[in-house]
């Protein structure tokens, strides 16, 4: 599995709730989408044009077993290490798929090495590289305000050329045009009209929701809160970013709830559009068939009652 993918897919995962109804989330992978329930998560993956295979899995919210991980600020790290342990299992999955190779669990060691390389490679771009060049810069910047904000201009173009990298590669293209599936799917079910590959069409590709949101934000607040620090020498510099890694991604995930809200609070809203203008990079329009994977894997991890008003 390559770490770029691991990155990449991570913008594709997202939170939803529709007046009482349970939550549900979702991520692209590789030629397929992962949906997860309350309990459950589904990955639908198309081998062939006649063959989708889908595979469904009981997992327990981490929530549930630790109370505490429920509390504010702390259940949005809670939720992100469950996301990308789900992540990699359902990308392992869908890869095996696409190979045509026997399915084999991903162990342990394989998803530690995978995390540590995916946020190894997250720090090298968005936070050893943004310090380095900020501190070769800061002998010519006398105010710390426009210091910070010259680092964190460095930190969104680094930021944004990542994603347009990945965008014009062959099979991340086709992963962006299954995350749009994925999203329309999702509207497609919020709108409570009938679930289907024709109503889903008319949809967005844009959800406020979505992982980009959440990673445009974490580098929004790294820029408020490192503010706070004046201009430590690069070392303390780098290990300030990364101690405060858990604080942002809470915070983040806070706001993010927020402007899930159908009243948004103006300011909120205006902290979370850039998200939504990102996602024209890491969304693409799916076609019929990609609509109908996401909608095979929602399907799965519905009530009962549900699954039989779907149209696949």
């Amino acid at each position: 599995m390559k770490p770029v993918v691991v990155i990449a897919m991570r913008s594709g995962l997202k939170e939803v709730k529709v007046m009482d109804k349970v939550q549900y989330g979702g991520q692209a992978v590789i030629e397929g989408v992962m949906m997860k329930g309350k309990d459950s998560v589904a990955i639908a993956v198309r081998r062939s044009p006649d063959n989708i295979v889908v595979k469904k899995e009981k997992v327990k919210a981490t929530g549930e077993r630790f109370p505490f991980l429920k509390w504010p600020l702390i259940r949005g790290v809670a939720a992100l290490i469950s996301s990308l342990l789900i992540g990699i299992k359902s990308l392992s999955y869908s890869a095996s798929q696409v190979a045509e190779e026997e399915e084999e669990e991903i162990t342990a060691l394989e998803m530690i090495i995978s995390i540590g390389v995916s946020f190894g490679l997250a720090i090298l771009l968005f936070v050893v590289l943004p310090a380095t060049l900020t501190s070769l810069a800061q002998p010519y910047i006398k105010y710390n305000i426009l210091l910070n904000l010259v680092e964190g201009l460095i930190k969104i173009s680094a930021f944004l050329a990542y994603l347009i990298f990945i965008s014009r590669l062959k099979d991340i293209k086709r992963v962006f045009m299954y995350h749009g599936a994925e999203h329309k799917v999702i509207h497609n079910y919020e709108s409570e009209l009938p679930l289907s590959v024709e109503n889903a069409r008319g949809f967005t590709t844009l959800h406020p929701r979505c992982g980009t949101n959440f990673l445009f934000m974490v580098i929004m607040l790294s820029i408020l809160f490192f503010s706070f620090f004046g201009r430590p020498p690069l070392l303390q510099r780098i290990l300030y970013h990364i101690m405060l890694i858990p604080v942002i991604a809470g915070t983040s995930y806070e706001i993010l709830k927020l402007a899930a809200r159908d009243k948004v609070n103006p300011i909120i809203k205006i902290f979370a559009t850039p998200g939504l203008w990102l996602q024209h990079i890491t969304t693409s329009e799916p076609d019929d068939s990609m609509l109908e994977v996401a909608i095979r894997a929602l399907k799965e991890v519905l009530p009962e009652e549900e699954r039989n008003k779907i149209n696949v």
